[in-house]
């Protein structure tokens, strides 16, 4: 028997095979998700049909190659909205999490990006859909149409990245009539014309941690993507709490550069490369780790909050210690990745807890980067996992489309499927 769990990311989609009774992964393929709409100044916007033609593809491309599929569950980018019309068709531009308009109504409370403040700054300024009766994120709407549905249905964990929801009560906190419909189970929507049972969609922060954590009681996650995230089970004091799908919560600390940062980074030595007249034709990642391997003397102070924050999002980032000894590449380098573990590290520390004994990782950047490997092990001072699956979003929507087929009884029965390798 096997599951589908398809990952809709800020850049990628990705759609991940899994037997379900080893939790091995038989096949993983990613696409770019390069659907980027041009819009104004403080908008951030993406093509809601095109990136549905490519979940499309690649269920297509699955179900030709694979048969005894008990289920598809799907994630995708938390925070950003998009309108759906009474044919439960797209009639606007995914906004996501990255759109600034919100900014521009501060008063409503929530951060931009979220698709309260989001929707809230079109309602001010006219700009909702004349069609429009509902809104949702991209990942719901994915799973509604696959699913041949034509309402979509929010689990909670989306549901609460939109701001103004109250997750004890398990509702919104404003009678907005376009509001969605929330469920925090693991609800069939329909099935795919093959046959496939579809669950509703849930958040990528929730989908990284089922997909990666064994143990989610004595755990703590970093997850480095194009932003950063720590996340644990529990209520977060300074941090944000998001609720869990079938019930429970996370302590959330979101990092608007973590990945971005080093990628910023890597384009200013391609910059600098290409003043002095040569093309750098390959990446300089592996280059910039070979640097940063070992920790420099004098090294540099790096506040890696580029992008700002979500309360914040004027805030800027700063590079402090400079000497005439430490102005080096390799000290700026080093100096990065330390300031995207410190960033998630000070989040932790500020909650003043205790209990966890394993540290999980996931992300491209971790997997790929020894030296931020163990700048994190180093910081927490807690062995390194990483689990031996890769697209970890993918991999635990697998698992909640299994738990909602009642292959698992629950999330945590599902999750004892997650192998690690040390980091």
């Amino acid at each position: 028997m096997k599951a589908l769990g398809l990952d809709i990311g800020t850049t990628t989609l990705c759609l991940t095979v899994i037997d379900a009774q080893t939790g091995a992964t038989i096949e993983s393929t990613t696409l770019p998700n390069d659907t980027n709409i041009a819009g104004k100044p403080f908008e951030r916007l993406q093509d809601p049909a095109k990136i549905l033609a490519k979940a499309q593809d690649l269920l297509n491309a699955a179900v030709a190659k694979h048969s005894d599929i008990a289920s598809l569950g799907i994630a995708g980018q938390m925070h950003g909205m998009l309108y759906i019309d009474a044919q439960g068709k797209a009639c606007s531009p995914l906004a996501t999490w990255q759109d600034q308009r919100g900014a521009l109504v501060p008063e409503l409370g929530v951060p931009a990006g979220y698709g309260c403040a989001t929707h809230d700054y079109n309602m001010q300024h006219n700009e909702v859909p004349t069609q429009a009766v509902t809104f949702c994120t991209i990942h719901d709407y994915v799973a509604m149409q696959l699913a041949g549905a034509t309402t979509p249905l929010v689990n909670a964990t989306n549901a609460a990245s939109f701001g103004l929801f109250d997750i004890a009560a398990g509702k919104f906190t404003v009678d907005w009539p376009m509001l969605p419909r929330v469920t925090n189970q693991a609800e069939k929507l329909g099935q795919t014309p093959q046959g496939i049972p579809v669950f509703c969609a849930i958040g990528d922060n929730q989908a990284s941690f089922i997909g990666s954590v064994r143990e989610p009681e004595k755990s703590i996650l970093v997850n480095v993507g194009t932003g950063s995230q720590i996340s644990f089970t529990g209520q977060g004091t300074h941090l944000e709490t998001r609720p869990m799908p079938c019930g429970g919560s996370l302590a959330v600390g979101a990092a608007l550069c973590g990945g971005r940062a080093y990628a910023m980074l890597e384009d200013f030595f391609r910059q600098v490369l290409a003043m002095a007249g040569v093309a750098a034709t390959d990446e300089l990642y592996p280059a910039m780790n070979a640097l940063a391997m070992q920790p420099p003397e004098h090294s540099l102070t790096v506040d890696t909050r580029f992008g700002g924050t979500r309360a914040n999002p004027a805030l800027r980032g700063a590079i402090s210690g400079l000497g005439l000894e430490n102005f080096t590449p390799k000290h700026l380098t080093h100096g990065v990745l330390q300031g995207i573990v410190q960033e998630l590290h000070d989040m932790y520390r500020a909650e003043n807890i205790a209990g966890h004994s394993m540290l999980v990782a996931s992300g491209n950047a971790v997997r790929k980067g020894e030296p931020l490997r163990r700048l994190f092990a180093e910081q927490f001072a807690m062995p390194l996992h990483i689990p031996v699956h890769k697209e970890e979003a993918a991999y635990g929507a697998a698992l909640f489309g299994l738990t909602g087929a009642g292959v698992f009884a629950s999330l945590a029965d599902a999750q004892k499927l997650i192998q690690y390798r040390e980091g």
